[in-house]
């Protein structure tokens, strides 16, 4: 549950990335330092919490190990 949660939410960081960028291309916004910082502290939230989700701990692989 915790892995897919966490593959989830990186693809949100790609997701916000994407929309960033098509944004401040595609759009006539004055405003691109604010959608810069927000979409860098969205894209840095998510990244990071999805990359501590899916992690795999010691015991982790030990429980894996057993299983097979």
């Amino acid at each position: 549950m915790k892995k897919e949660l966490g593959k989830w939410l990186m693809d949100i960081s790609k997701y916000v990335v994407t929309g960033v960028l098509l944004t401040s291309i595609l759009g006539d916004i004055k405003e691109t330092r604010i959608i810069y910082i927000i979409g860098v502290i969205t894209v840095v939230a998510t990244l990071s919490l999805g990359l501590f989700l899916t992690r795999d701990t010691k015991n982790t692989k030990e429980k894996n190990k057993r299983r097979k």
